[in-house]
This record gives structure tokens, C-alpha cells and sequence, in this order.
């Protein structure tokens, strides 16, 4: 069982690590260890690297929603 530091530090590493690939799984795998953290104390820490991988994950949909109708529109003219 993972203490509260070192669930803490797997956000972190994952937070730092996380690509456009894997941030889906990184992003589920950082809520998994939120949610088994005991007090609100301990999730207040994770909060500034949670928030990261979630504006990570919509900035990079929002670039492959923008490469998707880019290359749908040069296909059809």
C-alpha cells in the first residue's frame, strides 16, 4: 500500500512524464490514486498537478480535433 507522499509523488511523475499518447491512462491512473487518498489535506496537495493533466488533455484533444477537420478539409478540395 502507497503512502500519501508516495501517491503524491506517482502524480507528480506522471504529471511530468505524461505525452499526448498517454495521457488518457496517466490522467485515470492520477484520479485512481486521487480518490485513494484519505483526507482532503492530501488531495489539496495533488490539486496543481490533477488541474495540469486535465488542461494537458484538453489542449492536446482540441489540437487533434484541429489536425482531424484540417486534414478532412484538404481531402475534400
Amino acid at each position: 500500500m502507497l503512502s500519501a507522499d508516495d501517491k503524491l509523488a506517482e502524480i507528480k511523475r506522471l504529471y511530468y512524464q505524461t505525452t499526448a499518447k498517454t495521457i488518457h491512462t496517466d490522467l485515470a491512473r492520477a484520479l485512481d490514486l486521487l480518490k485513494s487518498m484519505n483526507g482532503e489535506d492530501e488531495r489539496e496537495r495533488a490539486a496543481v498537478y490533477m488541474d495540469g493533466l486535465a488542461q494537458m488533455r484538453a489542449d492536446w484533444n482540441r489540437r487533434g480535433k484541429r489536425q482531424t477537420q484540417n486534414v478532412k478539409r484538404n481531402t475534400t478540395n
